[in-house]
């Protein structure tokens, strides 16, 4: 039987048969991994009694053995658990003195959590242009450097990190800290060098989304000893703590205010259990990703993302640009159609303008400088003047704009077996043959 070329088949948008039927796998990374790993170490701590870090009737010191891990593969001094990678941004933000009076740069596309924690600090978000790394622009950032600028929050977004070196340069030449969100790129690195090494603190997400996941959970890596203890006092209850995990009140250096923000040892042990993972995880999305991807590269009219140092992509991503907004929404459709989306309520197949409160325009609480006190605060505080002129309304960055227009998404999950790989890449050529001829 002789086999119709991609050019000639008709596409399954327009009546034809699709690539395949099956749903692909939720893109939900180390949930896939979970079982009898996490099991055994979640059972210690219910049969020890102890679901309390800091102390309890038989503590297996989970989260300190989380910690431990982290220092030493990522090569930092201080790593601190926390309840979430949101807890994480504000903790970091709190660390660094952010409050009123200040700004901190951000790109344009991050998550919302990246907005509110610089808002509840009580500081003004000023936003910064990203570039074809989908990351921030370094130029950009470097303009937008002023003398209210106290932190630049740069984020590894979508599973690897852009111009983190130069970022980090250029943010320390003008004497500002630099926090680094990881919490969609754990496990990955550039040029050696693991993603969370460059920030003065970094933080890690490990919510079910998340390469690895204790459904909730974050974390805090950094090496100056005084912003660790200040993170340790303002992710408990303001205070630092004795070796017997009692509050130590007395410490004139560290009498603050605390969120409660504690990582508790049920989710240690899930952490714990899916670090060793991590490698495989990442490994196995990384070689599906870039199998596919290198199978399309030099498709007329299909871009790719920059990704500076494939071999340290993480991998949960393929990010695709097109020529047009119409080119990117008729590929998707048809890509859809193909049979390359995931289950029902999954966002396995997207035009990136469908991605949400990813971009800074679909935040209605910042564009409208919406506020959770009746005062407007901190847009009416005294010290936020210079912040009354900024706009977050869409056109404020040119470039995110245009990207978020005509790139589209496919999550890539860990566990896509040789069949599915090969449907996506097929698909893509059958579509691309038509769609982009």
């Amino acid at each position: 039987m002789t086999k119709v070329k991609e050019s000639e088949a008709v596409l399954a948008i327009n009546g034809g048969e699709p690539v395949r039927k099956a749903p692909l796998p939720w893109e939900l990374p180390g949930a896939h991994w979970i079982g009898d790993e996490e099991l055994e170490l979640v059972g210690k701590v219910v049969k020890a009694q102890s679901p309390f870090r800091f102390y309890g009737l038989d503590s297996q010191q989970m989260v300190t053995k989380v910690e431990e891990t982290f220092t030493k593969r990522w090569n930092r001094k201080h790593a601190l658990g926390v309840s979430s990678g949101t807890a994480a941004l504000r903790i970091a933000l709190a660390a660094f003195n952010v409050g009123p009076g200040d700004e901190v740069l951000l790109p344009g596309y991050m998550w919302v959590s990246c907005i509110g924690a610089i808002v509840l600090q009580g500081a003004i978000p000023k936003l910064v242009d990203i570039d074809e790394t989908f990351c921030m622009d370094p130029n950009d950032m470097a303009a937008k450097i002023g003398p209210k600028t106290k932190a630049v929050l740069v984020v590894n977004m979508s599973g690897a990190p852009g111009h983190i070196e130069k970022i980090t340069k250029i943010a320390h030449e003008k004497g500002v800290k630099v926090l680094e969100d990881c919490a969609q790129a754990c496990g990955s690195s550039q040029n050696g060098k693991p993603a969370g090494s460059h920030g003065d603190i970094a933080i890690f997400s490990f919510q079910l989304n998340k390469n690895i996941t204790s459904g909730e959970g974050g974390l805090i890596l950094c090496d100056d000893d005084t912003l660790y203890k200040r993170c340790v006092a303002i992710h408990d209850l303001g205070y630092a703590r004795s070796n017997e995990g009692r509050l130590m009140p007395n410490d004139e250096n560290f009498q603050m205010w605390g969120f409660g923000c504690r990582l508790n040892e049920l989710a240690g042990a899930m952490l714990l259990a899916q670090l060793g993972k991590l490698d495989k995880i990442t490994g196995a999305m990384r070689s599906a990703k870039w199998k596919i991807r290198r199978a399309l590269e030099g498709t007329p009219g299909l871009e790719f993302r920059n990704i500076i140092d494939p071999e340290g992509d993480s991998g949960p991503f393929l990010i695709t640009m097109y020529p047009s907004k119409e080119k990117c929404l008729e590929f998707t459709k048809a890509l859809q159609a193909e049979g390359i989306k995931g289950p029902e309520g999954s966002l396995t197949c997207i035009p990136m303008s469908d991605w949400g409160m990813h971009w800074y325009y679909n935040n209605p609480s910042l564009v409208k400088k919406r506020s959770i006190s009746a005062d407007g605060f901190p847009w009416s505080h005294p010290a936020n003047e210079f912040g009354k002129s900024i706009s977050y309304e869409k056109g404020a960055l040119p470039k995110c704009d245009e990207l978020a227009e005509r790139s589209a998404m496919l999550a890539i999950a860990s566990t896509l077996s040789d069949k599915d790989v090969d449907d996506i890449i097929a698909a893509f050529k059958k579509v691309a043959a038509q769609v982009l001829a």
